[in-house]
């Protein structure tokens, strides 16, 4: 399983999941993510069709490349933690 994060240097609630995700990559090192900032990949926000108004979002995906779920904005540590242990194994 992989997670997108996608974020802008603009954007109060990416700073505010920053911390809260280097948190969980730290207790779970072997999940496996990707940062993408919103000004700077166009192309993936279109693959992913992400707009301004979603930000944060985070996308789990499966180890296929598939889109299992995804969440957006601020998010409590223990809600992603849950999805991630739930999906770890697809």
């Amino acid at each position: 399983m992989k997670v997108i994060k996608i974020g802008a240097r603009w954007c109060n609630g990416c700073l505010v999941m920053r911390p809260r995700w280097q948190e969980i990559e730290e207790e779970i090192p072997d999940l496996e993510t990707e940062y993408y900032d919103y000004d700077d990949f166009p192309e993936k926000m279109h693959r992913f069709g992400i707009t301004e108004g979603v930000l944060p979002v985070f996308i789990f995906m499966n180890s296929h490349g598939v889109e299992i779920t995804r969440v957006s904005g601020e998010v409590p540590k223990a809600k992603l933690v849950q999805l991630i242990t739930e999906n770890k194994a697809k």
